[in-house]
């Protein structure tokens, strides 16, 4: 049976604040869950309506109904199960291979998909900009559906490390070169911009190598792609030839 004070806990990780200050955040789901699980980060409590999770304890594992899952849940339809984990130390970025940098991605959906497109890549490490949504945002970590457990994420200010580094650094506008006509390195930096606005001025100026996804619609009107579907396009180009 969940206590008032597990619920009001679990409830505030939808909070930024609260689960920074807690060094908390929660995952549903179970394969989310057991991908987790499975990995480096480290198991508080969890949270089921069914008798599963073998490998957990019975001291970390509740078994509550579906009425109390309800009180705990940041989905509209919950799962079976919600799990909280403690927020590992950051690891060092390490300058190699391709690396993506995201500029204030501001939606949950996006952010999740583009750490499940790094994790099909095989890209290792994603830096993101201050202003991006929180890697562990609930809705975040329901779209990496486990792929957070594998992908090296930082939030860092991205204008003194791009400014620094011995990579090429790429990145997405309307008038670059066009991508399926460009010999692309098997290291660097990919730099994919915000939703509404694409690539901040001040990291634009840092861009040397300017690429775009050329439109083929005969009419020309479509203004730009989600960042997730052309982050996936770009990934593949860098990876084709790999």
């Amino acid at each position: 049976m969940l206590s008032k004070n597990q619920i009001k806990l679990i409830t505030s990780l939808q909070q930024k604040k609260q689960r920074l200050t807690l060094q908390l955040f929660f995952a549903e789901g179970i394969k989310g869950i057991q991908e987790l699980l499975e990995s480096n980060f480290e198991l508080v409590h969890l949270y089921t309506t069914q008798n599963d999770f073998d490998s957990v304890s019975n001291e970390k594992k509740v078994v509550i109904d579906e009425t109390e899952l309800k009180k705990i849940t940041a989905l509209a339809t919950p799962n079976t199960c919600l799990a909280v984990f403690k927020i590992p130390s950051e690891k060092k970025i390490t300058e190699s291979g391709l690396i993506l940098a995201l500029d204030s991605i501001r939606d949950p959906g996006n952010l999740g998909t583009i750490l499940r497109l790094c994790d099909w890549f095989g890209i290792s490490q994603l830096i993101c900009s201050k202003e991006t949504v929180d890697i562990y945002n609930p809705k975040v970590v329901q779209a990496t559906m486990g792929s957070i457990a594998r992908v090296n994420v930082n939030y860092i200010d991205l204008v003194p490390f791009i400014s620094q580094t011995n990579l090429p650094v790429f990145g997405t506008f309307m008038d670059g070169t066009n991508i399926y006509k460009t010999n692309l390195p098997q290291e660097g930096i990919i730099i994919m911009g915000n939703e509404a606005n694409g690539i901040s001025p001040e990291i634009e100026k840092l861009v040397k190598n300017r690429l775009t996804i050329p439109r083929f619609g005969s009419l020309q009107k479509t203004e730009s792609l989600n960042v997730a579907t052309a982050t996936a396009i770009i990934l593949s180009e860098f990876r084709r030839l790999s």
